[in-house]
């Protein structure tokens, strides 16, 4: 049975599937099996280095939670910050206004063009030069500055993608009945746009918390990455077991993370399913009405 995408597979292309499956899983069976007895080897599987995450509390309330509470305060407070920045700077570049477009569109592509670990060092010798920051805080204060300056960048063109995506109809219709700009793109473009910019956001939100770990390699911020250097030190070079179990802290919380945007993500479309309505001049009289806070019968000023 053959579809749009592709046509239905004979005998011969099925056998051949099965065949490059089998070679695949014994493949990497091997490449396991090659790993495993190679940590085997040097010793880095012994139960002496990984007792210390399962018999007792001292790694994780010494080394990995303070490591885990760096990560998420740094990643938390650039979120908080480029999200809207970045929101901002996105909605500025598709002003009409070239005053403001074009210092947005600058300040974008400039940030955006700049590694962040450079912005991270910039931030430190600047706190360092022309602020009052203590020592022990300006890692973070650098950390938190490169990542907010380009992921706030980066987060301004996933919102003029997403806007720009919607159909252009939906624009003109609004126009048409009324709406001025600013009612345009807050009540119609931007929730439409969210959804559709979900996706892209969090994967941003996942570079945040992992781009962290720049700040402990380079800036000596105590994040969890760089706790994990401390801590195979102390329990006689468990390497492999520091960092197995910091990469897994890793992978459980950019699961978590992209899970609850899907969820999100789900729940938003099922709540902006359409009910059929029709809005009508009296609708838009109302919300035109809300805006100024009067009761005019006007259908408001078009943009």
């Amino acid at each position: 049975m053959s579809s749009v995408l592709y046509d239905a597979q004979g005998p011969r292309a099925k056998r051949r599937n099965i065949v490059f499956t089998a070679v695949f899983l014994v493949a990497l069976a091997a490449l396991l099996w090659w790993v495993v007895s190679t940590l085997n080897d040097k010793g880095q599987l012994e139960w002496a280095l990984w007792e210390p995450f399962f018999t007792s509390g001292e790694a994780w309330s010494t080394y990995i939670w303070p490591g885990l509470q760096n990560t998420l305060k740094a990643a938390v407070l650039a979120v908080l910050i480029a999200m809207p920045l970045g929101a901002v700077l996105g909605i500025a570049r598709l002003s009409d206004h070239a005053w403001i477009r074009v210092p947005a569109g600058i300040v974008v592509e400039f940030f955006r063009a700049i590694p962040v670990l450079v912005l991270m060092i910039f931030g430190l010798a600047l706190f360092a030069e022309y602020t009052d920051v203590s020592s022990d805080d300006r890692p973070l204060y650098a950390v938190v500055t490169g990542l907010v300056l380009y992921n706030a960048s980066v987060l301004a063109e996933i919102v003029r993608a997403g806007i720009l995506s919607l159909p252009k109809g939906q624009s003109e219709a609004a126009m048409a009945i009324g709406l001025r700009k600013n009612q345009l793109m807050r009540l119609i473009l931007l929730p439409q746009a969210v959804t559709a910019m979900l996706p892209a956001i969090v994967s941003q939100l996942v570079v945040i918390v992992k781009d962290t770990a720049l700040g402990g390699a380079v800036l000596t911020f105590p994040e969890l990455l760089a706790s994990a250097n401390t801590m195979s030190g102390y329990y006689g070079a468990n390497v492999i077991a520091s960092f197995t179990v910091v990469a897994v802290i890793f992978i459980a919380l950019n699961f978590a993370l992209t899970s609850f945007a899907s969820w999100l993500e789900a729940r938003l479309r099922r709540s902006k399913r359409s009910t059929g309505a029709v809005l009508g001049t009296a609708d838009v009289d109302d919300i035109n009405a809300a805006e100024v806070g009067g009761t005019h019968k006007t259908g408001g000023n078009a943009v």
